[in-house]
């Protein structure tokens, strides 16, 4: 629906179907002339962990009729939602404000991977809480979008290593995981971090037979 001059009471008329909808993940809501209302609709389709499924990727890029109070509307919902992997907001006057508020959500969101804040007029003061939170606190967050703000490169750089050193930590993880489960033999001495090779004893059977 991007670019559609859906409004808010075009989105009320849509929003029965769109709510009840059985597969619905994706929503495009980009450029819709959408305000408050608009967003209070919204957070519906993003329901709090364990209700019911719910949108994992939503768009709501260019909007700028809604205000702070929607945006605080919407970050709490986030905060909440047990599906919601990729945020686009990028296009919005957020300002430093929302931005705080947005951390806050992602810091409690177990799942969002993706935020675009591009051209959202943000400055350092946005950028420092982002990369308290992502330096503090452990997040599902992968991506973190800050083109054309007004933030130091500095502080973007910051921000994008230690995202990038949290997804390569995952990967690690994962690869160990996979390794032990490929070969269930081998397991994982936590205190001394040494590989310990655990055997069945049928080596034992065997050379006890030879010698018989």
């Amino acid at each position: 629906l991007h670019g559609s001059p859906l409004t808010d009471a075009g989105l009320a008329l849509l929003n029965p179907a769109l709510s009840i909808h059985p597969s619905l993940v994706a929503l495009d809501l980009g450029d819709c002339m959408l305000g408050d209302e608009g967003i209070n609709l919204i957070c519906g389709l993003l329901p709090p962990d364990g209700a019911k499924s719910g949108l994992k990727e939503l768009t709501l890029s260019a909007n700028p009729g809604i205000t702070s109070k929607g945006w605080g509307r919407l970050a709490i919902a986030v905060a909440h939602s047990s599906q919601l992997r990729v945020l686009n907001l990028d296009y919005n006057p957020l300002g430093d404000q929302v931005a705080g508020m947005l951390a806050v959500a992602v810091a409690s969101s177990r799942t969002l991977e993706v935020l675009d804040l591009e051209g959202t007029g943000l400055t350092n003061q946005s950028a420092q809480t982002l990369l308290d939170m992502v330096e503090n606190y452990p997040t599902a967050l992968r991506t973190l979008i800050l083109a054309e703000n007004n933030i130091s490169p500095e502080l973007q750089q910051q921000i994008s290593d230690l995202l990038s050193e949290g997804e390569e930590e995952e990967e690690t993880e994962a690869h160990e995981v996979t390794t032990r489960e490929k070969n269930p033999w081998i397991c994982q001495n936590n205190s001394s971090s040494q590989m310990v090779l655990m055997t069945s004893g049928l080596g034992d059977s065997l050379l006890a037979e030879t010698e018989m």
